[in-house]
């Protein structure tokens, strides 16, 4: 009987040995060829491709063992009795292929901490639950691997591992992704599908077509723009990494977008990511983009992928649901593409060796990530740049240039090294038009509830809302509602499917001037979406995101006398604060104080901003993170470096679709996406709230859930289920 890699599952025969590594052996080359075809680092591309090769060749070496066989034999969920990836380890060891050791010994339990190795002194990297077994049976596993048609490799002093965590895991993702591939090929999960093209010339002249046929309203505003979209379009593709400060209205999303087109085609870059800050607006930019950009005959999905959630499931029925950066063009989240950047897990990290060789394009930079984690994350930045062909431009219409401060750059860079790809007269200009269009106020008392909403529907409409909690926002739109008071409610309560629904409503009101109503909402619509208020309301957070509201009141300048309020709330039980804005409200308060709204730029605001943040409270985490990446310390920089610090879980809300899952029928992985939430995974644990689980385990953040309480998919989302519980509890019930 031929040894065996996978038991037999779902009606799927199980896989031989032979033809598992052969295949990971064969995709993990490629996809290593593929990414250091655009490598100028140390070492070259052909020492990475080698480490890649050699770790693919032994990583299932020890499935080889007679127990694990006996388990492989015969249709189970059952663990290996023999953790495999020891043999492996253990042989490339002894071939002194030490950064193989590594990634051999990653592919499953994620990169390694640096001091949990050296406390095991003699038998580093390996398992020591196994080691002696597997030590007395390697000769055996050898001589088998060669008898199923395996290459064995000879020994090659590579010299200690390397101490770049960015290469590690470019080389790790290589290999995860070789393998999980085949896994879920072998057991139909996955299907090969054909590459897209890129034919970026091709797009760049759709572009420039796409832009010509957009409506011409205002004749000033148009005009800008126009000089906005030629200036973009014509601006020089070096350096590599570049800046747009450029205010709501001027079309960022085309404008960088030809840039970045011109960059790729002249360098033949395999994709371009677009970097958002909430998962509702990728939404609206997918539209255009797939509008401006796929050419005739061509699937929009395959061109324009969109990544709303982290969707990186380990279990290995559910992992061909993971989301993988394939297409031309992907737009995703920053809390997907910076956690991949820091990430030590293979299932976060199977995704990245696609990034070398692209172009990057992080819009709302300022919203894109807490102030404590660019400093460790331009470091990464920087290397894709310098060593893997990256291109990257940090877009904002208040762009805090982070970069030229000691504090986020070592050595601060100037508007040489990082040059905006608009002119400075075009920029000036934007700036005059921004400055006169709107007027900031703060309130100075906190305030309830029910004194914000007598305060909110005093004032002229339409009105804007964010508060920042989802329970703040579904408390005070309840209430308003129940009050009488015409009142629509957006936040991540809602699943992506029901949110564009909500989006195309506020638009219509907008449209038809709709006046005495208002909106209420969480940060996810503080940027990136094209409505226009009479009037906003901003619960006090970070300096950004108030002036980043203020390109949701007046947009277009048509409200002479609109406003944005910064406020404070009193928690109630129901209202409920984030700690982690503690910072940052200490620091707009303190700027408000000052007056400086009335005499600076937004973008000198928020620069700012930046600095003091860092520096009165942040400091120690920066250097923390830092200092962690330079001790190879993995796991407690993937922790760290969480754009999110709650841990979240995906949860289904469409019961029919959770039972499809269940019954292990494909499912495309976008309706996933747009037919679900994400919830805090610890109100999971605790069992605060009606969940079950659909794949996965307990304590596993990548199990897919199911919502079993009320959802409202007009209104409050799963907040609808969660209010009474709240009411309960405040009331003294229980809930068994």
């Amino acid at each position: 009987m031929e040894s065996l890699a996978h038991s037999p599952r779902r009606g799927r025969p199980a896989q031989t040995y032979a033809e598992h590594v052969a295949n990971v052996v064969c995709r993990a080359r490629a996809n290593a060829e593929a990414a250091t075809n655009y490598y100028s680092g140390a070492g070259g591309g052909d020492q990475i491709v080698d480490e890649v090769v050699a770790a693919a060749t032994y990583h299932d070496l020890g499935k080889l063992d007679v127990e694990n066989q006996r388990v492989l034999g015969v249709e189970s969920r059952q663990p290996l009795p023999i953790r495999h990836e020891d043999a492996g380890v253990a042989e490339l060891i002894l071939l002194k292929r030490r950064e193989s050791v590594v990634l051999a010994q990653a592919h499953h339990q994620g990169l390694f901490s640096n001091e949990i190795e050296r406390a095991k002194q003699s038998r580093l990297f390996r398992f020591p639950d196994v080691a002696d077994h597997v030590d007395s049976h390697l000769a055996t596993y050898i001589a088998e691997h060669s008898q199923a048609g395996c290459q064995n490799l000879k020994p090659l002093d590579s010299g200690p591992p390397h101490k770049s965590g960015f290469r590690r895991r470019i080389a790790l993702s290589c290999l995860v992704d070789a393998d999980y591939s085949d896994t879920a090929r072998h057991y139909g999960d996955e299907q090969a599908t054909d590459s897209v093209s890129f034919r970026w010339q091709e797009r760049i002249n759709a572009l420039d077509e796409y832009v010509k046929s957009l409506p011409r309203q205002n004749p000033s505003r148009d005009a800008i723009r126009d000089k906005v979209y030629d200036a973009c379009r014509s601006a020089a593709t070096l350096p590599s990494m570049r800046s747009c400060d450029a205010p709501v209205g001027s079309g960022k999303t085309t404008s960088v977008m030809a840039h970045l087109l011109q960059v790729a085609h002249e360098r033949r870059l395999r994709h371009i990511f677009v970097v958002l800050p909430y998962v509702n607006i990728i939404k609206q930019s997918v539209e255009t983009y797939r509008k401006a950009l796929v050419l005739d005959g061509e699937d929009p999905e395959a061109v324009v992928a969109e990544h709303h959630h982290q969707v990186d499931f380990s279990d290995i029925d559910i992992r061909y649901l993971a989301t993988l950066w394939k297409a031309p063009i992907i737009v995703t989240t920053a809390v997907q593409f910076f956690e991949t950047l820091g990430s030590h897990q293979p299932v976060r990290l199977r995704k990245l060796h696609e990034l070398p060789g692209s172009a990057l394009f992080i819009d709302e930079t300022h919203a894109a990530m807490p102030t404590h984690l660019w400093p460790q994350v331009w470091k990464w930045l920087e290397t894709w740049c310098d060593d893997w062909g990256g291109h990257v431009v940090f877009a904002s219409g208040s762009l805090p240039r982070f970069w030229r401060l000691q504090e986020f750059a070592d050595p601060p860079k100037t508007e040489a090294d990082i040059p905006d790809i608009i002119p400075a007269s075009i920029r000036e200009e934007l700036v005059n038009a921004e400055q006169v269009r709107i007027k900031i106020e703060s309130e100075p008392e906190a305030l309830t509830a029910d004194k914000l909403i007598q305060t909110i529907t005093s004032v002229y409409g339409p009105r804007l809302l964010i508060v920042n909690t989802v329970q703040s926002a579904a408390v005070i739109a309840d209430k308003m509602k129940k009050n009488g008071h015409d009142v629509l409610h957006l936040s991540t309560a809602l699943a992506p499917i029901h949110r564009d629904v909500i989006v195309d409503r506020v638009k219509e009101r907008l449209r038809y001037k709709v006046i005495d109503w208002t909106l209420v909402a969480t940060s996810c619509v503080e940027a990136g979406m094209d409505f226009s208020f009479r009037t906003g309301f901003r619960e006090s957070s970070s300096t950004a995101s108030l002036i980043q509201v203020g390109g949701r009141v007046s947009r277009g300048g048509e409200y002479p006398d609109a406003k944005t309020w910064d406020f404070r709330l009193v928690s109630d039980g129901f209202i409920t604060s984030n700690p982690s804005l503690a910072v940052s409200q200490r620091v707009l308060a303190k700027l408000v104080k000052e007056n400086r709204f009335d005499s600076d730029t937004p973008s000198n605001l928020a620069l700012e901003a930046m600095k003091r943040e860092i520096t009165q409270g942040q400091l120690d985490r920066t250097n923390k993170l830092v200092m962690k990446e330079k001790e190879m310390e993995y796991p407690t920089v993937s922790e760290l470096c969480r754009v999110i610090t709650d841990q979240s879980s995906l949860v289904l809300v469409n019961h029919d679709l959770a039972d499809t899952v269940r019954r292990g029928e494909k499912v495309h992985h976008l309706r996933i996406l747009r037919e679900s939430v994400r919830v805090r995974t610890s109100k999971i644990e605790r069992n605060q709230l009606p969940f079950s689980i659909i794949r996965g385990g307990e304590g596993d953040p990548n199990s897919l859930y199911l919502w079993n309480a009320p959802y409202d998919p007009d209104f409050l989302g799963f907040m609808a289920g969660v209010l009474p519980i709240l009411a309960g509890l405040k009331l003294g019930a229980f809930f068994a």
